[in-house]
């Protein structure tokens, strides 16, 4: 089984990182193929910068059906180009933060939600909404670290998620933590410990879902809005998209 992880912004650690995590949790036989794109913002931390990454994700996207993937994991926790991204393939596609909400739901009835930004613990109300968690999801919290902050090991970044999480864990009335960025995917045992409950982090939730998905030959039906895109010309940039 060939999974391919796509980081969707452009920081080399970061795409090192989250392909490490993918390989820890793969099962043997699991070939785990980490990626980036080749222009983008080097973190995603707005809608605008989610609206420029999902243009390269499809690109690896493309770059992967060539390559034979079997499934596909979108490592940034706005699931940017989720949808656009599943219309490109028959393969499973599955971004960190449904994967995320999904399995908490599994081991406890209420999780909150701990992100990096403010401004993106609104995005992921959205995405609450949007997938039907929003009743499971106690609170989204942020600890108003930039996400490259965490790629700096001289930082203080740990202190801040974890004094956040203990927070969440004692004021929100809940039984899991999601980890809200992609760029946390080292720092979930270490947080699980020090915390003393589950901590979900979307990067392996999603790589095992993908596994699971692919194994059951459950693929991106092809049946309604998730068909592949009608053929028509592109101009300018996206010339070599079109049919």
């Amino acid at each position: 089984m060939r999974i391919h992880v796509i980081n969707p912004n452009t920081t080399a650690s970061m795409t090192d990182k989250i392909g490490n995590c993918a390989s820890r949790v793969a099962a043997p036989g699991t070939e785990i193929h980490v990626s980036q794109p080749e222009s983008g913002p080097v973190s995603i931390e707005s809608h605008f910068d989610e609206a420029i990454s999902a243009v390269g994700v499809l690109e690896e996207i493309r770059r992967g059906e060539a390559l034979g993937a079997d499934a596909y994991v979108i490592a940034c926790f706005g699931d940017p180009g989720l949808l656009a991204a599943r219309e490109l393939t028959r393969a499973p596609v599955i971004g960190i933060a449904e994967a995320g909400f999904h399995l908490a739901t599994m081991i406890s009835t209420r999780f909150s939600v701990v992100t990096t930004l403010a401004r993106t613990a609104i995005i992921a109300e959205h995405l609450l909404d949007q997938y039907g968690f929003r009743h499971h999801c106690r609170q989204v919290r942020a600890t108003d670290l930039p996400v490259l902050e965490l790629e700096n090991p001289a930082g203080n970044a740990y202190q801040a998620l974890l004094a956040e999480c203990q927070r969440a864990r004692d004021e929100d009335g809940i039984g899991a933590i999601v980890l809200g960025c992609g760029g946390m995917a080292d720092l979930t045992e270490r947080l699980a410990q020090d915390l003393g409950l589950p901590v979900v982090e979307g990067v392996s939730a999603a790589v095992k879902l993908a596994e699971s998905l692919a194994s059951l030959g459950l693929g991106t039906s092809k049946h309604g809005d998730l068909a592949f895109p009608r053929p028509k010309p592109f101009a300018g940039k996206f010339a070599d998209w079109g049919e």
